[in-house]
């Protein structure tokens, strides 16, 4: 992480398009009328793209501070725009369109975005639905023209001749750099407050616990973890599909796109890693050219860790990542060291995901609805003890934007840093692993309004004679 008092995360852009300029930084593919073909971008030419464009959205009245909602497909210009907001000090507020309209109007109603940038299909929404229409002042179309209000991008970009290198913002680390708005799957989505210095941590971790180096290339099944890769120095390698619909997505796409640029690296959601399974065995593929599998969000099977762990050359391990928007990664843990935890799990003693990564500290506290305003350690409960998990770290966000009471919920104030409350049930074993249990809200509902004996009651009996 930098130690000096501004940053800027797109300074990792500018050393790639410095020190590897011809190297591949964006390959896009896409399907239609059964063929694949793929738009790429080199490090340099991506740089300077991105440069023309925070020139061009100055020129067009945006300043450092406004917010702009982003609604564009994965592409060239999604890479593009978001390097280039955040060179502008522009606040990229990003939300999964899977969410819902009225979701989505909230998000926007809270957000107060002052620039929408979208596809033509999220323009017609947003006049349709009324997103952001206290708020707006700007619109840019996105690989379409201005019928929709505003301007176009490609016109923004020909009224703007200015091909100097772009000096970027400069920002206090902790100062708020992207809105990233949960899901809404587990709750109402909220937006999270990222720093420049969450994603620096996030990108530290990727380096050293996940050990990515420089000229990998990854195939990214998810925007947010595919603008890492020009951050790491790894090409990024979009596959034609939905990525807030991952079930949907046809496997032998991504396939083809591992196949073509030979990617060391898959991220891929656990619905996604049991569909590329069961497609593969079926197949007898063998994706030989992967080093590493990353899976985050919810547990991935055993069964579907098993089955896809076929498709990989020996020795080449799936990592488990545990996490959330407002904390992604806590913890991780190996395949292997996964399945020999199968007994344990069948027995109801919960999924193992694996000790803390660099940085983060992992508590586990009593179960219970009410605000924790102050950490005190006295609260952290021994090891094989159920509770919350509550995490602390350098990539943990420390607050939502505008929504002060769920702040409150889910945050403790420690001492100059904050703990987030994951919202999840789980306990640490002897060696530091955490173990997940479940959602507290599910908890809560079985322990309070039935007055009977919970599932978690009889793990405490299990996790009574279950060791590691």
């Amino acid at each position: 992480m930098q130690n000096n008092k501004q940053a800027n995360l797109c300074r990792h852009l500018v050393d790639a398009a410095k020190n590897t300029p011809k190297a591949l930084a964006v390959a896009v593919q896409k399907k239609k009328l059964n063929k694949l073909t793929y738009q790429e971008i080199n490090f340099y030419s991506l740089n300077q793209r991105s440069d023309h464009i925070a020139f061009a959205l100055n020129q067009y009245g945006l300043k450092s501070g406004d917010k702009a909602v982003l609604m564009v497909t994965p592409s060239i210009d999604f890479f593009a725009l978001t390097f280039a907001l955040f060179k502008a000090g522009i606040v990229p507020i990003l939300v999964d369109p899977g969410m819902g309209t009225k979701n989505l109007k909230q998000c926007f109603s809270e957000a107060q975005p002052d620039i929408f940038i979208g596809i033509p299909k999220a323009h017609i929404a947003r006049r349709l639905f009324g997103w952001g229409k206290a708020s707006i002042k700007h619109n840019i179309t996105v690989a379409g023209s201005s019928l929709w209000g505003g301007s176009s991008l490609k016109r923004l970009l020909r009224k703007c001749n200015n091909d100097q290198p772009y000096q970027m913002v400069k920002l206090d680390p902790q100062q708020m750099a992207a809105i990233l708005f949960t899901s809404g799957s587990t709750g109402t989505p909220k937006g999270v407050v990222y720093s420049h210095e969450m994603f620096e941590a996030q990108i530290n971790v990727l380096k050293n616990d996940y050990a990515i180096q420089n000229g990998e290339r990854d195939l990214a099944t998810f925007p947010l973890f595919s603008l890492f890769g020009p951050a790491l120095g790894m090409a990024s390698i979009v596959p034609d599909m939905d990525a807030s619909k991952p079930i949907t997505a046809d496997p032998n796409n991504i396939f083809a796109a591992i196949e073509k640029y030979q990617c060391s690296n898959l991220f891929a959601n656990p619905a996604l890693i049991e569909l590329l399974g069961q497609a593969g065995v079926a197949q007898s593929l063998k994706l030989s050219s992967l080093k590493r599998v990353i899976s985050a969000g919810a547990p991935a099977t055993l069964p579907s860790i098993k089955r896809f762990t076929k498709l990989l050359n020996n020795g080449v391990e799936l990592l488990n990542s545990y996490g959330a928007t407002e904390s992604l990664p806590i913890s991780k843990i190996t395949s292997s060291a996964l399945l020999l935890t199968e007994n344990i799990t069948d027995t109801g003693g919960g999924i193992c995901v694996g000790l803390a990564v660099e940085g983060i500290e992992i508590s586990i506290i009593k179960i219970t609805t009410q605000i924790i305003e102050k950490w005190d350690d006295k609260l952290a409960l021994p090891a094989y003890q159920i509770g919350e998990i509550v995490v602390k770290g350098p990539q943990v966000s420390l607050s939502y934007y505008r929504r002060s009471q769920a702040t409150v919920a889910g945050k403790i104030d420690d001492g100059n840093t904050g703990r987030h409350r994951m919202g999840d049930l789980g306990y640490l074993d002897e060696h530091g692993k955490l173990w997940f249990c479940g959602r507290k809200a599910h908890s809560v509902n079985s322990i309070y309004k039935n007055q009977q004996k919970s599932y978690f009651s009889i793990l405490y009996s299990i996790l009574g004679s279950q060791r590691i």
